[in-house]
């Protein structure tokens, strides 16, 4: 799951940047950023709302495709996964959030 990153590289391309011009927006090197488009890498919160600002996205929804990635990479490989998860959503659900 990369959902992420892909439309990072969507946008980017869409606006004809190059990688380099948009890893320098980020101050960020760019073959991290490389890395963060093919989802080999996760980007810091940080970058988060500097990409919805340059990209005119929502926040929220950048924010949710980056947390729904990090969650991803964290549990994917992980026996009961779907169990773990829905404990998780019960436990959110009980408190209020």
């Amino acid at each position: 799951m990369n959902k992420f990153g892909e439309i990072i590289r969507f946008n980017r391309e869409k606006q004809q940047m190059l990688l380099r011009h948009l890893s320098s927006k980020l101050d960020i090197d760019t073959g991290l950023l490389s890395k963060i488009e093919r989802g080999e890498k996760i980007a810091k919160k940080e970058n988060i709302l500097k990409l919805s600002e340059i990209f005119s996205i929502q926040y929220e929804e950048l924010y949710t495709l980056w947390l729904a990635d990090k969650i991803y990479k964290l549990v994917y490989e992980e026996k009961n996964v779907l169990d773990v998860l829905d404990i998780v959503k019960n436990e959110i659900i009980r408190n209020g959030k």
